[in-house]
Order: C-alpha cells, then structure tokens, then sequence
C-alpha cells in the first residue's frame, strides 16, 4: 500500500527483535528508513536482509552519544525510538548501565528529534509501569510504584515525553508493549525472553525452566499487532491521540503453565519426541509480578488499534519460525 512512500523516517534500536520487524515492514511500505544501533543487543544478521535495499541506511552508533543522535535525527519525518536496555534481572544487576541508556539515551534522543524538527516521536514503553498495582485490566491512566530499576527507567521516559510536549510542542506517542514475541526475537543469552527461550529448549529436548508455580500470568502479544500499533501511531491525524500513552497487547492473559503446554504442544507437531520433554519450576525471579492484563480499549478507540493475532495464533507463526532454525545459533 506504501503508506509511508518516501518518507524518512529513522528506528533507533533497529538490528534488535522488534526494531529489525518494524524497519522490514516500513521498507515495505516505501519508507526511507535509517537504522541506528550499536550491537550491543541487536544482531546484525537481524539485518542483513536489508543491507543492499536502496531505501536503508545503517549508523553504527550510541543513543548515549548525543552527537550521534543529532546525526541520525536531521530531515527524519518519524522517529521509531525502540532502543533500549531490556530485562528486569538485567536492570537489578547493572542498575546504572539499564539507567544510562534508556533515560539518557532517550533524552539524548527527545532533544535530537526537537531540534531536527522530527513530526513525531514514537517511543517503546513499557507495560512494567504499572509496577505494583493489582488492578486488572492495566488502564493507561492507574499505575503502581515501580519494581525494577527497568520499570523506573521506561516511567522516566513517558515522564520526559510529556514535558516535551508542554514545553517545547513535541509530538510523541509512547507504547506500552506487553511481553512481545515472535520471529527474531533472541533465544539466547542470559536476559533472553521466556517464549523464544523455552522454543530454543524443546526443540533441542532440553528441559525447560518455570520461575516459580507457574501461575503468574501475562498477556503475551505478538509480534505483528506491535508493527501494527507502530504504524498508527504516525500516521493518526487526531490530535487527540497524540502525546498520549497507550497500551500494545492483545486483551487476554494466559499462565506460564498453560503457555509452556501450548509451545510444547504446537512443536511436538514437528518432532513427537518434544511432547516427552520436561517442564521443570525454579524459584520465583526478583521484579517479577504476578499478573498482567492490557485493556486495549484506548488503543483502539484513539489510535484504530485492532490486534490479529491472538496468542495461539502468534505461537503458531513463532514456533514455524523458529523450527526452521533460521535463527536458532
């Protein structure tokens, strides 16, 4: 449909998992799209696919180097800000590095997208927000105290965002992703996600860890409905909708039990031998709360958010993927 022909528009973060599906997709819209990213997270092989494409644009370079920033952001129409130092653990063993990148790094980026002139700043939040609230549904508007350094940090970021807009008439639109999986989303390393993680364990028969009894829950959300709340929140026109905050999930939560059994299920349709492998449960993990559940109604009356992919449905698609080892290294 090239909704976004041959406008520029640049995705910090972009070798990473949701960085690298959002520039495939806004290259196939007619985007001209600049990737920056320092590989400290993000794999390059993310991007390959994208080097000789006449529309990309790789900068190697650090959200914390404000000149880099500068750089990245001139003549830009929308800045896709995913860069970021994810995981809770992560952010409780290296509180300042987590606090340098996603709050420094991010203002360097706010103060780079205002002085370029950048239409809208479109930035990765975060569901840990809601912190210690138990309130369900999460309504954007309800929130807890923070649990993680992770969670202050992605708080922060909304916090900077709003203020830009009062003080200086930047548009931004932050997104609270709900625990996002799907195709190239790393099944390795120390602070890898559960889903990709356990997929990476059943298909090599490995027993799979559960931190604790299995029955927090999560609103797990694919891929695909993150790609698609991207897109609408730079292209809506209401003013209404922008320099909000709005939550990216699918509605629906789901316990780590039932998940487990359902990733196994769906692979064991590949190999019967993943059926027999093991789920195993550990201690809880520090920062980790017990439920969540996004209500989607802002998302979908300001924003025309309508996910498509439900959570077996996504599975599904991630399982196809990563069975083929495309990625499995």
């Amino acid at each position: 449909m090239n909704l976004f022909k041959d406008i520029p528009v640049l995705v910090t973060g972009g070798a990473g998992f949701i960085g690298s599906n959002l520039i495939e997709r806004l290259l196939s819209e007619g985007a001209l799209v600049s990737c920056l990213d320092n590989f400290a997270t993000g794999h390059r092989y993310n991007i390959e696919s994208f080097m000789q494409h006449p529309e990309f644009r790789l900068i190697e370079g650090d959200i914390r180097d404000a000149a880099t920033c500068n750089i990245a952001c001139l003549n830009q129409t929308y800045v896709f800000h995913q860069a970021a130092l994810g995981s809770v653990p992560r952010s409780i063993n290296d509180p300042a590095t987590t606090n340098a990148v996603n709050i420094g790094g991010s203002l360097n980026m706010l103060v780079a997208a205002r002085d370029a002139g950048v239409k809208r700043f479109i930035y990765a939040a975060s569901s840990s927000t809601y912190g210690d609230s138990e309130s369900l549904p999460k309504l954007e508007d309800n929130i807890g105290r923070p649990l993680s350094p992770y969670a202050i940090t992605k708080y922060v970021n909304e916090l900077y965002a709003d203020v830009f807009a009062r003080t200086y008439g930047t548009e931004s639109i932050g997104l609270r992703y709900f625990n996002v999986f799907g195709r190239r989303q790393d099944p390795n390393g120390a602070y890898a996600a559960v889903i990709p993680k356990w997929m990476n364990s059943f298909i090599k028969h490995e027993p799979i860890l559960i931190n604790g009894d299995g029955e927090y829950s999560r609103d797990f959300t694919y891929i695909d409905n993150v790609i698609q709340a991207n897109l609408l929140a730079a292209l809506t026109a209401s003013d209404v909708a922008v320099n909000q905050v709005y939550n990216v999930a699918y509605g629906d939560r789901t316990t780590l039990n039932q998940l487990a059994h359902w990733i196994r299920e769906i692979l064991a349709t590949y190999d019967a031998d993943i059926a027999k492998v093991e789920i195993q449960h550990g201690p809880y993990r520090k920062g980790d709360i017990p439920h969540s559940l996004a209500s989607i109604a802002k998302a979908q009356q300001l924003l025309g958010y309508q996910p498509e992919f439900d959570l077996k449905k996504g599975l599904t698609e991630a399982c196809k993927w990563y069975w083929s080892g495309l990625k499995l290294k």
